[in-house]
């Protein structure tokens, strides 16, 4: 009994790729901190936190339900929580409602305009993991709900979303959209078979390089307007050039017909990226 109940948290927490965390909390805290120029207040701070924490959780608990028969069929997800059995679908069902009731939570401890703006996330992560059975269009999908999380901060906090806030969220959509790109390359071959669709199953890895390239050119740009349109200083615009040269290096890790540093640019550079510039941003404010 006891070390069932030690092992069920390390189950949900891998069930979540709970350390994933790393690739969008960081921008929801830059959210926070660009609104309104400074560190916000403790009060603010816990409960985006929280929110984030819930929201990603019943994200990733959805699309493991939602994709657990698709998952079964690959050998590198059969080993996943509900195609192991190591979770039922019950108990990710019940994961899944207390994870909403956090977010709810959270979110009616923040500005009252997100109390009406709650269904969009929801919305948005039960249809992702449908997406990859229509349309190739499933990763830009992924990167503009991922990009919720410095808007939903924004308005959170202030109750506005200025043309900056936007800005941000599209810089995060193109960078999560350009490395989701990557992604789907562990799985080529598997979605081929089973008829599941993505850029690279549709147009090519070598096009696939190309767009993840623009995308990500277009995530610096986004940043620099975000910059300019904020007139941050110096620190800032440090924080800009450092995510331009570690995309640059995700891109040098890996080409067409050579994955053999494909984990690397995808785990280890992206949480680098979204750590590093949060910590030029809160520099930026707190100087």
């Amino acid at each position: 009994m006891s070390a069932a109940a030690v092992s069920y948290p390390r189950r949900f927490a891998s069930l979540v790729k709970i350390e994933h965390t790393v690739f969008a909390l960081p921008f929801a805290y830059v959210g926070a901190l660009l609104c309104v120029r400074r560190i916000p207040s403790a009060h603010d701070l816990v409960w985006i936190t929280l929110a984030m924490i819930g929201a990603r959780s019943l994200a990733m608990g959805l699309n493991r339900l939602i994709d657990a028969a698709i998952d079964a069929r690959n050998p590198r997800t059969a080993v996943r929580e509900l195609p192991s059995g190591l979770l039922s679908r019950s108990q990710v069902a019940l994961f899944c409602a207390a994870s909403l009731a956090l977010f709810l939570a959270a979110v009616f401890q923040l500005d009252p305009i997100v109390r009406w703006l709650w269904p969009i996330p929801i919305a948005g992560f039960v249809i992702y993991p449908y997406l990859k059975r229509w349309t190739w269009l499933c990763h830009l999908w992924l990167g503009a709900v991922d990009s919720l999380a410095p808007v939903g901060a924004w308005v959170a906090i202030t109750g506005r979303l200025p043309w900056q806030a936007w800005a941000l969220g599209g810089a995060v959509a193109l960078w999560v959209a350009g490395f989701d790109l990557f992604y789907s390359l562990f799985d080529v071959e598997v979605d081929r078979e089973q008829g599941l669709h993505s850029f690279a199953t549709r147009f090519g890895e070598g096009w696939l390089f190309q767009a993840a390239r623009a995308a990500h050119a277009a995530t610096v740009a986004l940043l620099a307007s975000v910059g300019l349109g904020l007139h941050l200083g110096l620190l800032y615009w440090l924080g800009v050039a450092a995510v331009a040269a570690l995309l640059a290096y995700e891109h040098a890790l890996v080409r067409p017909g050579d994955l053999r540093r494909l984990d690397a640019a995808f785990f280890t550079m992206n949480g680098v990226i979204s750590v590093l510039f949060f910590g030029f941003v809160l520099a930026e404010v707190a100087s």
